[in-house]
């Protein structure tokens, strides 16, 4: 049994664009693109971080066939929640073979690349006579938006980073917006976010205008409540976490000041402040997560380059939002919200 790639689901995508390679999944509406600037934003929206071709099959087999491309990438197989297989493709591989799956009906999914560039994929092969059939997806929705720390370049597999893991545990559908270098609070993607079904929404900002600059002590709170209030009109009631960076050794981001005087230490301060201001305004579904309970100092040791964490550190990290996730009453306790 062969599927064209344009005839696939894609859970966590934005949208999907048919080309005539196949079907090349976007984590921005891929028709607006051109609004999404600058061109760094762009580029990483091409990479299908969280997104995953989702079906059930008792197809013992089932073979991926993408477009080329010069860089190296990882596919993982997740069957009924549990990962299954992961394949290492070396540049150039088209073709990603998952073998010795289960008997029986199962949930298959293929969790695609989270980092080097877009995947284009061109068709599903299955054995011979094996059922398929599409999956409707009726979990609790999730959106993370946020910077390389939440696209987890450095995880072992696409299904190890911290959102996939979380998402997992929780049993949620997820979409993840981490976008490297390149969460800067734009409000075309407070715009989309604004669009999309969520029954919960965390934002994790500071760390990539920390880095270069992008903002001012002067626009950073301000910019911080406009993106929440753009996605609260259509969102009046989904519960919001706005969560302040992790620890960050590098450059001395904690205590030195960068180019307009912000520390990391000064912007979870703004973060929390924010968070405080919209509950005295009556956001009652608005939550504060200090970034250094995720993931602070007793952890730099997970920090090869002293800003991302490593692959077993994406693993804990999962493992600490799991339990803030909890303490918040959002974990096992979230109700459905999603009404869009």
């Amino acid at each position: 049994m062969k599927l064209k790639g344009t005839e696939l689901d894609y859970q966590g995508a934005v949208s999907v664009e048919s080309t005539p390679a196949g079907a090349k999944p976007w984590r921005i509406p891929y028709e607006q693109q051109e609004l999404f600037l600058p061109k760094s934003l762009l580029r990483q929206t091409e990479v299908p971080a969280g997104v995953r071709i989702t079906f059930k099959s008792d197809s013992r087999t089932a073979v991926l066939h993408v477009e080329g491309s010069d860089v190296e990438r990882t596919i993982d197989c997740v069957v009924d929640g549990k990962l299954h297989q992961s394949v290492d493709m070396t540049p150039n591989q088209e073709v990603c073979r998952f073998d010795n799956l289960p008997e029986n009906s199962s949930r298959v999914e293929l969790f695609l690349p989270q980092k080097k560039g877009p995947l284009i994929v061109r068709e599903l092969e299955l054995d011979h006579g094996a059922s398929y059939s599409h999956i409707e997806d009726n979990r609790l929705r999730w959106i993370s938006y946020g910077s390389s720390i939440t696209q987890c370049e450095e995880a072992s597999g696409p299904s190890r980073t911290w959102p996939a893991l979380v998402a997992n545990h929780f049993d949620w559908h997820s979409t993840n917006l981490g976008y490297s270098g390149n969460c800067h609070l734009e409000m075309m993607v407070a715009r989309m976010i604004r669009e999309l079904p969520a029954d919960l929404i965390s934002i994790c900002a500071g760390i990539n205008i920390m880095g270069v600059s992008s903002m001012s002590e002067r626009t950073f709170q301000a910019a911080l409540i406009g993106f929440v209030q753009v996605v609260r009109e259509k969102h009046p009631h989904t519960p919001i976490i706005l969560q302040s960076p992790i620890f960050a050794e590098k450059e001395s981001r904690e205590t030195h000041p960068n180019k307009v005087d912000l520390t990391l230490q000064i912007m979870r301060t703004i973060v929390r402040e924010t968070v405080e201001v919209m509950q005295g305004q009556g956001d009652n579904n608005l939550y504060y997560l200090d970034g250094l309970e995720v993931f602070g100092e007793e952890w730099k040791d997970s920090f090869p380059d002293k800003l991302h964490p490593d692959a077993e550190g994406y693993v804990n990290m999962s493992k600490q939002m799991i339990q803030l996730i909890e303490q918040l009453g959002l974990g096992t306790q979230l109700k459905p919200t999603a009404v869009i």
